[in-house]
């Protein structure tokens, strides 16, 4: 009951986070990679031993092709660059080897257009709204035989406020990221946001579900507890599950952050920080929404 009793002060906490999570994109936006933008990525190795990033970027300088270096596995480096000619990809391989002076091994060197860029950038935002589209419609199917105290739709409604919470919350923190740090968004983050919002609503319903068992039992034994009761209980009952669950995912992408490779450090980060916010949405912002949808209906 204490986290019902005490929603108000979960608000507060939510809408400073998310307040800040939108001045963060307001101010700064989110940085877009190469999937977005378009551009070219090099990846190369050093089988000598690598050089320091800084020298690589002193290096590529000169060039002025906006290049973003980042180590990967134990010798090599990750080159995000604005769209080369083929001139400039020459340019490019000489800087890195300097003058040929280091012996380089090429691993990959793609290029994406800004024409695909824009085709992912508008797919991104389709695959988003169409997974919480089908979130809400079988959250609202799912609960459809529960009317009382608060509709089944409603509890749709709610899904999609944390939902919401989920996603600005990772992409206010890599939009600070990005304007400190240089971190790019990609496929793979829409990829961590999507995983998130499943995540989430996996937490959410399985509150909602007690939720409605509860209301079952209640209505059977003619034990009429108030409906702030009964989720209060329901959250009781579904609490150590919740953080039980959700801690050994976040152990698992802590040391996938820490020891993974560098690829997939910004994924892993994502994902780390919308499981986080997802869980605390379904127990601190979704349950007690409803304890205050139903006050609201008595009020009217």
């Amino acid at each position: 009951m204490f986290i019902v009793t005490h929603r108000k002060l979960f608000y507060i906490l939510s809408s400073l986070i998310i307040v800040a999570s939108l001045v963060a994109l307001a101010l700064w936006g989110l940085k877009p990679g190469i999937d977005f933008k378009g551009g070219s990525l090099f990846e190369i190795s050093y089988p000598d031993g690598r050089p320091e990033k800084a020298q690589v970027e002193e290096a590529l300088k000169p060039l002025a092709v906006d290049a973003s270096v980042r180590p990967t596995r134990e010798n090599g480096y990750i080159i995000r660059m604005k769209d080369l000619t083929l001139v400039e990809q020459g340019s490019v391989r000489n800087a890195v080897s300097f003058e040929g002076k280091q012996k380089i091994v090429e691993e990959r060197f793609d290029t994406i257009g800004p024409l695909l860029g824009r085709e992912a950038v508008g797919k991104s935002f389709v695959a988003i709204a169409l997974v919480i589209l089908c979130i809400v419609i079988f959250v609202t199917f799912a609960f459809r035989k529960v009317s009382l105290p608060v509709a089944s739709w409603k509890y749709g409604i709610i899904t999609i406020v944390a939902l919401l919470h989920d996603v600005l919350v990772p992409a206010g923190v890599f939009a600070i990221l990005g304007h400190y740090a240089g971190f790019e968004v990609d496929t793979l983050f829409v990829t961590a946001l999507l995983v998130v919002l499943g995540f989430s609503v996996h937490d959410t319903i399985v509150v909602f579900d007690r939720v409605r068992e509860n209301l079952h039992i209640s209505h059977e034994t003619r034990n009429h507890k108030e409906f702030a009761t009964i989720v209060g209980d329901s959250i009781s009952q579904t609490f150590v599950r919740s953080i039980n669950t959700s801690l050994t995912t976040v152990i698992a992408l802590v040391v996938l952050y820490v020891i993974g490779p560098e690829v997939t450090k910004h994924f892993s980060l994502a994902l780390l920080i919308g499981i986080v916010a997802g869980t605390y949405s379904s127990i601190f912002i979704a349950s007690p929404l409803l304890v205050t949808v139903e006050k609201w209906q008595k009020k009217s």
